[in-house]
């Protein structure tokens, strides 16, 4: 607890008045000025027991709607007081200490409360909103309550030393979809082969989807069954993507390696990466997400499984960059193999590591760079072997870019 002067302006004048009361009383002899000092003395000192020598016992919860803050979105912080006093106390103050990671108005006012002689303890709810601005884990608290005695002479700061631990993710941005690409990255709006050797072995029909090719529609089913069906004339596969993000601390300030939210371009690359996921998820992919030397980052996430988008989220509020530079290894991760979208986020990008990652352009159905530190005509070279490309501005907006991505240069595929 912060010491403080206990009396307010107004207790500070009565002592004031009390002290002088007792100057003139020795001066001029006066008795009842020395009786009227004592009285102020009195009251101020039952003032001041009021607020210290009341036995009181408080708990402070906190819980938080959505459970996990995200950079750029507010979420709202209930406290929870758990307060037993022996006398009533007047109307207060309250204020909640706040990480930099967090922003907001986290003050108010604390309720009088009555007697807790005959009753149990009492609970008071607060609640205020906050604002992600700094990934990472960081801790709420302590909540400070200034209260005043009845009279309004003593005043009493108390502190509530529990913290709360709050997980601040990523800034997740809703990019445009692929649907418009469906047709060349394998989406779910048609039925794909993703892998190399696989067949078109199971002439059926089945319903028609949304973003089924007409062509494809099977007439004689149709009719039977009244209602549109397809020809499905390749073996069903679920599609996959990789979303890779280079993680060497040689493309990012030092700061990236030191802690979340210290490198503003490392965090632009980390919302671009969960929102890639979140965005290929969403369209049906069944995603991996990995760094550039082939490190997990995360487990396959099944497309569709919005769930588990939110537990990466949290996973990533912890991410840092690391030490070593892995990027020319990217292309070992995808020889040999067909897929669906790579979508590659890196940091500094220069003309040779155009060059060095041009064959993975030609296994994928999508591949795409977002680089937050473009150098030269880095991008335009990887253009060139099929990449769709596009510079990430950590102050601009990523959909803008993830649509400038999708919609240049055109992918060349070698099956």
């Amino acid at each position: 607890m912060r010491r403080l002067w206990p009396l307010t302006v107004r207790g500070t004048g009565a002592l004031i008045l009390a002290i002088t009361c007792f100057v003139m009383a020795n001066e001029f002899g006066i008795s009842e000025l020395m009786y009227f000092g004592i009285l102020l003395l009195a009251v101020l000192g039952a003032s001041v027991a009021s607020l210290y020598l009341t036995r009181r016992t408080d708990v402070v919860t906190r819980s938080f709607t959505p459970d996990v803050a995200t950079v750029g979105r507010s979420s709202i912080v209930a406290v929870r007081v758990g307060v037993r006093t022996a006398v009533p106390t007047p109307p207060g103050t309250w204020h909640d200490a706040l990480p930099k990671g967090l922003r907001g108005r986290s003050e108010g006012v604390f309720p009088a409360l009555g007697s807790g002689l005959r009753g149990g303890e009492r609970v008071v709810d607060l609640s205020y909103t906050v604002t992600g601005v700094r990934r990472g884990i960081h801790s709420i608290g302590p909540l400070s309550v200034r209260s005043t005695d009845p009279f309004g002479l003593a005043r009493r700061r108390t502190l509530f030393g529990e913290r709360t631990p709050v997980t601040v993710a990523p800034a997740l941005v809703d990019l445009p979809p692929l649907t418009d690409f469906a047709g060349e990255t394998g989406g779910t709006l048609h039925t794909t082969t993703n892998q190399l050797g696989q067949g078109a072995d199971n002439l059926v029909a089945r319903p028609y989807l949304p973003g089924d090719s007409m062509r494809r529609i099977h007439w004689r089913a149709t009719a039977h069954r009244d209602e549109l069906m397809v020809r499905q004339e390749e073996q069903e596969s679920t599609p996959e993507a990789s979303v890779v993000l280079d993680r060497g601390v040689l493309r990012w300030a030092a700061e990236a390696m030191q802690a979340p939210g210290a490198d503003p371009g490392f965090e632009a690359a980390v919302s671009a990466c969960v929102s890639a996921v979140a965005r290929l998820v969403h369209d049906g992919y069944a995603v991996e997400v990995l760094d550039s030397d082939g490190t997990i980052l995360a487990e396959r996430i099944d497309g569709g499984d919005m769930v588990e988008v939110e537990a990466l989220l949290s996973h990533f509020a912890k991410l840092t960059a690391r030490r070593d530079d892995s990027l020319a290894r990217l292309t070992r991760l995808f020889a040999g193999v067909m897929t669906g979208p790579v979508i590659l986020i890196v940091g500094r990008f220069d003309p040779s590591d155009a060059e060095a990652i041009a064959p993975v352009a030609h296994h994928s159905t999508l591949p795409m760079v977002l680089a937050v530190g473009p150098v030269g005509d880095a991008l335009d070279r990887a253009a060139d072997h099929g990449w769709r490309v596009a510079a990430i501005d950590p102050d601009g907006d990523l959909a803008v870019a993830w649509g400038n991505a999708v919609g240049r240069g055109v992918s060349h595929v070698n099956v």
